[in-house]
């Protein structure tokens, strides 16, 4: 079978690996669609991020759909020829993380394409993918296209999650990259009663707007553009920091409103804080990483149409096309997500 493999920086190839067949419990699942995610861009541009670096050859990807090929003994309630959505989230089940419902802290976790191991996790972009039938989450009626953003929209879900209930408050989305959209997407699904969204890119911010938000703001050419929401002490209960930019944090603090909760889903590495400024507004500001059980919950929203995200996928290349979709996937003036169909 055909796997994208990144070697290096800017080394990325397609190679031949040998498909397995499913053990008792699992499936073989012809993959149809895989997104390429902002980390699969840090190690084809990069070689990795922060101080994460690729040691060995390793398959790319973790946002995949596919149709199931082939059962394995003891599967019993899916069917060959559905359609799933592939969750990469594979925790032991045993630790005291997972007993506690924290899946996405298991320190044991074999999470699809990471290089946080050695040896590494290998990826999902492979037009055959061998996975725990609990893994999969029927996707009928959604394109592949759509299966395949279930990963992305699990992770905003898990962070909309931390940050409580958004039903009637003022949300501040800066990032407008794939995490940043979904963001905006579910924080107007989730009630939100004003959306302003922020990035340097007047293409992602149409599309921000088309989506849901009420306003956009390039901070690029505005840099002073959050300034009239500072006013009376800030506007936003709540801020979606997409970005991983320190200086868009810094920006937002004097936006928000004493008492507001800062939500960081942005990963760019470390951050310098505004923390004096922080603590004179009693603003908390909470992690998020990854998720675990939210993955169904996001497969079953797109399918009873609660959220529509067809509008991201902007571009969809062949496998064989694969550099150039990691290329193009770079380019934020055109793209939001590109993916590729195997």
């Amino acid at each position: 079978m055909k796997t994208i493999v990144i070697r290096s920086a800017r080394d990325l190839h397609i190679e031949e690996r040998t498909a397995q067949a499913p053990e008792a419990g699992q499936v073989r699942v012809h993959i149809q669609a895989g997104g390429i995610c902002g980390s699969d861009l840090h190690y084809f541009n990069h070689g990795g991020f922060g101080s994460v670096r690729l040691k060995e050859p390793m398959i790319l990807g973790h946002e995949v759909s596919g149709k199931i090929a082939e059962l394995g003994p003891e599967v019993h309630d899916l069917k060959v020829g559905q359609l799933v959505a592939v969750s990469p989230s594979r925790p032991c089940g045993e630790c005291s993380y997972c007993t506690a419902g924290h899946q996405n802290h298991c320190p044991n976790m074999r999470f699809y394409g990471s290089a946080m191991p050695f040896p590494h996790i290998q990826g999902a972009f492979r037009e055959h993918l061998v996975v725990d039938a609990a893994q999969c989450a029927v996707a009928d009626g959604l394109s592949a296209g759509e299966a395949a953003m279930a990963e992305p929209l699990s992770v905003v879900l898990h962070g909309a999650q931390r940050a409580g209930d958004l039903m009637g408050k003022r949300v501040l989305v800066t990032g407008c990259g794939p995490i940043g959209m979904l963001a905006v997407l579910v924080a107007r699904a989730a009630g939100a009663v004003e959306i302003v969204a922020t990035d340097v890119e007047d293409f992602t911010l149409a599309k921000a707007k088309s989506v849901g938000a009420d306003s956009t703001h390039n901070v690029a050419t505005s840099p002073n553009a959050l300034a009239k929401y500072a006013q009376g002490k800030g506007h936003f209960d709540i801020l979606f920091e997409c970005s991983g930019v320190a200086a868009a944090l810094s920006d937002a603090v004097s936006a928000m409103k004493p008492r507001g909760i800062i939500m960081q889903l942005g990963l760019g590495g470390d951050m310098t804080l505004p923390v004096q400024a922080m603590t004179a507004k009693e603003l908390e500001l909470r992690g998020s990483f990854r998720f675990h059980s939210e993955f169904f919950t996001a497969v079953d929203m797109m399918r009873n149409g609660r959220l529509d995200v067809k509008p991201l996928i902007t571009h969809t290349f062949a496998l064989a096309d694969a550099v150039s979709a990691f290329e193009k996937a770079s380019d934020r003036s055109e793209v939001i997500k590109a993916q590729i169909a195997f």
